[in-house]
């Protein structure tokens, strides 16, 4: 029971807010996509594709992360960087993981599963990008939101200006909010020699984050006047605007201790937006 419990932390099950910051914005491509009626075998694939995806990244991230891990104190105890399990454990685990996503994203057309393996390739690539450049939040977010684009692509065959439009808009939700974890983390990164748009910003990183948010909002106003939602979207819209000013509290009056907090807040923010889209024309 141990060794599953250890398999489970892996993939960060115990820690599902990932899933929920990759899910709602997927789900919201897949009702755009769909004109707000999309199939249950559609809303199937791309939910547990998500949840595959982002289990293979943490799996992923913490192989190529095996050295750094122990000596950071929020990451010393995950299961590869304790020795709970193995790396070869790990590679096959990411390896049974990479061929469910295969299973599921061959339901779809061949102009998803083209996106799927770029998708897959720059997931492989990302957790090294932190040793050679300050931007590897850019680079997930890039990588993760592409099930947007694959929503689009699988139900359309084709990537209309709404789909890069809610592509970019959650490219820099991510920014924003895959900054303020990387604040949590900026003084062991520092010592071990990594690099992470937190560290990039220095002193200008509360502000940089206000900037990604309001760029963001700007991306929803765009979204929701493209597709013609209704009061429903507009008023998630407003409980979003909130939410930001309630992260932008936190991070300015604690400072980096409420990095995570923030980021998790973020959970909210997507479920208000698929609410909003959820209702469509309402």
């Amino acid at each position: 029971m141990q060794r599953i419990i250890s398999y489970l932390r892996l993939m960060r099950f115990d820690r599902p807010i990932g899933i929920y910051l990759l899910l709602y914005p997927t789900l919201c491509a897949v009702w755009l996509a769909a004109n707000l009626h999309p199939s249950i075998k559609i809303i199937t694939i791309f939910s547990a594709g998500v949840i595959i995806m982002r289990a293979g990244g943490c799996v992923i991230n913490d192989i190529a992360d095996r050295h750094f891990d122990p000596y950071v104190e929020r990451t010393k105890n995950r299961p590869l960087a304790s020795k709970q399990i193995t790396l070869t454990e790990a590679m096959v685990l990411f390896i049974v993981l990479m061929l469910i996503a295969l299973l599921l994203v061959l339901q779809l057309n061949h102009y998803a599963l083209y996106i799927a393996i770029i998708a897959a390739i720059f997931t492989m690539l990302y957790p090294f990008a932190k040793r050679f450049t300050h931007l590897p939040q850019l680079l997930l977010s890039c990588t993760f939101k592409a099930g947007i684009l694959m929503a689009f692509a699988a139900q359309q065959n084709q990537l209309p200006p709404l789909a890069w439009l809610l592509y970019l808009t959650a490219v820099l939700w991510m920014m924003s909010y895959d900054t303020m974890y990387a604040l949590t983390d900026r003084d062991d990164d520092i010592k071990l020699g990594l690099k992470s748009t937190a560290i990039l910003f220095g002193q200008q990183t509360k502000n940089m984050i206000c900037i990604f948010q309001l760029l963001f909002l700007i991306g929803l106003v765009a979204i929701g006047w493209q597709a013609r939602l209704g009061w429903v979207y507009w008023l998630s819209f407003i409980i979003v605007i909130m939410l930001c000013i309630y992260q932008q509290q936190l991070l300015r009056k604690y400072g980096d201790k409420k990095g995570f907090v923030a980021f998790c807040n973020n959970r909210w923010v997507g479920l208000a937006i698929f609410f909003g889209i959820l209702c469509g024309h309402a």
